[in-house]
């Protein structure tokens, strides 16, 4: 059975737990063992805590989970981009797949719960997929 870490941002604290319970359910689901799940601060802490994760030999992969939302400056979109390019740079370096249930960067508070449990299960999805792959 593969193994993969959850990482999520806790900022939002009212919708990870909605986001994390349907990123189980999956794992399970797919019979991906999660490891472990870390939470850190936000967002930009992603990255660190996903490096740390990769570089553990007995894990196969990880799941990302947050939300940067839109905010009155350019803030959110330049942390999103940010923290994308890391989870990009860390995949290739690697080798191991990562799947990217963040949402946003600029989605609207409106657009959130909708989307929760979709982007969760999708992330999860994405890293079975990936881990199914042989080249």
């Amino acid at each position: 059975m593969k193994k993969i870490i959850i990482i999520q941002g806790t900022f939002h604290t009212k919708e990870m737990p909605v986001m994390l319970e349907a990123a189980l359910a999956k794992a399970k689901e797919l019979e991906l063992h999660v490891e472990r799940v870390v939470s850190v601060p936000g967002s930009m802490e992603i990255p660190l805590a996903l490096h740390r994760a990769l570089h553990r030999p007995d894990i196969d992969g990880a799941v990302l989970l947050g939300i940067i939302e839109r905010g009155e400056t350019k803030h959110g979109m330049v942390m999103g981009h940010t923290v994308i390019q890391s989870v990009i740079d860390q995949q290739v370096a690697t080798n191991k797949p990562v799947g990217v249930g963040i949402l946003g960067p600029e989605i609207l508070p409106s657009q959130i719960p909708a989307r929760l449990m979709g982007y969760a299960q999708a992330a999860v999805a994405a890293v079975d997929k990936m881990l199914k792959i042989e080249i």
